[in-house]
């Protein structure tokens, strides 16, 4: 990995498999990103993670694996295979905060709790200060109708709002990421 180079976590379901829509936005999602010069971070293991991990692998870029001995006992998987550098954890919490704390952006893909846990726990990090500001984009029609439905002006400030982006397509999710790196140079 280029000492330089951004982490950024991608966030997403296990369930998708190789050749469906969903596996394959994550997995051109982390050929993008590694394209970009970006290491790509996932949970390590199946389905958008799998995908995302491929894509970046696939590009040459690095792909960092963060995984967790609970998970494992829960659902015996090992990490897949394009993962090139593991990080490995007791729990899941502590393997939660590392992909949420220990990256310079999100990308998140569809998914359940476990992915709408990464991304509020980013999204309220961020809004507090205890992380700085980074980019957190999350893609497709269920995080907008999930966020459509959630977001109200007397609980979440426009401004907490904005600290959040959604958009349709990964590509769009990876130009949101480079934009953000680019106006900061």
């Amino acid at each position: 990995m280029k000492n330089n180079a951004k982490i950024i976590s991608v966030f997403g379901s296990s369930a998708p498999k190789p050749g469906s829509a969903d596996y394959e936005a994550a997995r051109t999602a982390g050929r993008l990103l590694a394209q970009a010069g970006f290491a790509v971070q996932t949970g390590a293991y199946s389905g958008v993670m799998a995908a995302a991990s491929q894509g970046a692998n696939e590009a040459g870029g690095h792909v960092i694996g963060v995984t967790s001995a609970q998970i494992e006992q829960f659902r015996p998987a090992p990490p897949n295979r394009w993962v090139i550098e593991e990080i490995k954890y007791q729990t899941l919490r502590e393997r939660q905060v590392h992909l949420v704390s220990k990256c310079d952006g999100a990308v998140v893909m569809p998914g359940g709790t476990g992915t709408l846990a990464e991304m509020a726990m980013m999204w309220s990090l961020v809004q507090v200060g205890e992380l700085s500001p980074r980019p957190i984009v999350a893609v497709g029609g269920l995080w907008q109708r999930t966020l459509a439905a959630f977001i109200d002006e007397a609980y979440v400030h426009p401004a907490h709002q904005e600290l959040l982006t959604v958009v349709r397509t990964v590509d769009e999710a990876v130009k949101k990421i480079i934009a953000f790196f680019a106006a900061r140079r």
